[in-house]
């Protein structure tokens, strides 16, 4: 019955109700389940952290920058070693880039640390601000991927499709926490914008080295010789699709298995020699499929011209995705090794029936 604007000024308790959540409300804003088991291995969080703890020790010119997410990157130690270079913006992703980008230009080594699905906030930033000027920023993309039961606005499934089209950007992902470690070193000796995506959750357990490599932008690996169909995984979807190709030996079928590492610029030469030898290739990514890796090799095989080889996608299609687990999400969208290996299968049986012509010819 008040006809004049009237402001509602409610002041609120996190974790109201229960004391451990009042007294330490960081802690508690996002608490999981202690794993079984896993207690030894670090998370990619975790190493990231590890990594650039020695690096700021090496380096003085390297400054991080974080968008209210100290904790969520594990950067809280650090602050305290560090206190004036690490710097946290709060909940300002647009400024957190431009900062980093003006700091670049006085000579600094800015590494922003973002979540991947917060970095969209800063697309123009990104571009504009970083890339035309192709000023040397490091971006730190933790929770990329499917993270799970945060949810649809969560899930970090857009930055290979949107950074990838950015000019002067380099877009790489590690396979495990090594080739982070080496990644995040590589980016300190490169003089261009450099973004490096990883997962939520623990690392793969391989023991870490104490010894940091300098990485070949733009090179791919391979882990694993094949002859029957190639199968190129990108970070965290490398190591399953490794274990796909075991899958798979036990049914006959030889796969030989590519860390791509790099989505941009994309290894071209080991690319087209594995397609030419043979000419069936299954990509993987936890990515939207629009726009992504897969879309990206598939243009060079365009721009190649190598119209003869057969290509199979995996990823995320065009859709939202739903609150799950992580493993519950992956296995849903066939991301997991016994999913990859499922879609081999059948992509192999697809193309050998179209070859002695048992249906016509569909859209793979």
């Amino acid at each position: 019955d008040y006809y004049k604007p009237v402001i509602v000024h409610v002041l609120t308790t996190k974790g109201k109700g229960y004391q451990p959540a009042e007294d330490n409300p960081t802690r508690f804003h996002g608490l999981s389940p202690k794993s079984e088991g896993l207690g030894t291995i670090p998370t990619y969080s975790q190493i990231f952290a590890r990594t650039v703890g020695g690096l700021l020790r090496d380096n003085p010119r390297l400054v991080v920058i974080s968008a209210a997410m100290v904790e969520g990157n594990s950067l809280a130690a650090l602050v305290k070693k560090f206190p004036r270079r690490i710097y946290d913006v709060g909940i300002s992703e647009q400024h957190a880039v431009t900062l980093a980008a003006g700091l670049a230009t006085q000579g600094f080594i800015p590494v922003v640390a973002i979540y991947s699905t917060f970095l969209q906030r800063a697309f123009d930033q990104i571009l504009h601000d970083v890339c035309l000027p192709d000023l040397p920023v490091i971006f730190a993309l933790d929770r990329s991927g499917i993270v799970g039961e945060d949810g649809k606005t969560h899930q970090g499934i857009f930055d290979l499709s949107y950074l990838n089209l950015m000019p002067n950007m380099i877009v790489c992902a590690p396979k495990d926490g090594n080739e982070l470690q080496d990644l995040l070193y590589t980016a300190l000796n490169t003089e261009h914008p450099l973004a490096i995506r990883y997962p939520r959750g623990r690392g793969t357990g391989v023991p870490l080295a104490t010894e940091l490599h300098q990485l070949h932008i733009g090179k791919a690996e391979i882990i694993k010789q094949g002859e029957d169909v190639v199968i190129i995984g990108i970070g965290s979807t490398v190591m399953p699709s490794l274990e796909a190709a075991e899958h798979l030996a036990l049914g006959g079928i030889d796969a030989m298995v590519i860390n791509a590492r790099f989505a941009k610029p994309l290894d071209t030469e080991l690319i087209l020699d594995v397609a030419k030898h043979t000419k069936k290739m299954v990509i993987v990514e936890e990515n939207v499929l629009s726009g992504g890796f897969g879309a990206a090799v598939l243009e060079l095989l365009e721009k190649a011209e190598a119209s003869d080889v057969k290509v199979k996608r995996l990823g995320i299609p065009d859709e939202f995705v739903t609150h799950g687990k992580q493993d519950f999400l992956r296995s849903l969208y066939h991301l997991d090794a016994l999913g990859i290996a499922n879609e081999c299968a059948d992509f192999l049986a697809h193309v050998q029936a179209k070859a002695e012509g048992e249906f016509p010819t569909t859209i793979l």
